[in-house]
């Protein structure tokens, strides 16, 4: 398998994944604190060298920013009071 593909695989991988969670984002997005993020199984599944970022205070806050990132492609999640605005950037 040559770089190329490899990457081409590691891209498809985490546009799967990111798919995914715009479309069923109560599956993956039920957090209680910010720690809680960073515990989540889910993000051992995006392909290595992704990157991701969570602001938010962790006291139960029911307010999150999470930023997951492969490359150019970043998923931006923000979460309030149970609503969440998901958008994909190429």
């Amino acid at each position: 398998m040559t770089i190329i593909i490899l990457e081409q695989h590691k891209q498809q991988c985490f546009d799967q994944l990111a798919e995914k969670i715009c479309q069923t984002p109560e599956h993956y997005l039920d957090f209680d604190s910010v720690s809680d993020v960073y515990k989540a199984k889910w993000l051992n599944d995006f392909p290595q060298g992704t990157t991701w970022a969570v602001s938010g205070l962790d006291d139960g806050a029911e307010e999150f920013c999470i930023i997951i990132q492969y490359k150019l492609k970043k998923l931006n999640i923000e979460i309030y009071h149970g609503y969440y605005k998901i958008n994909m950037n190429v």
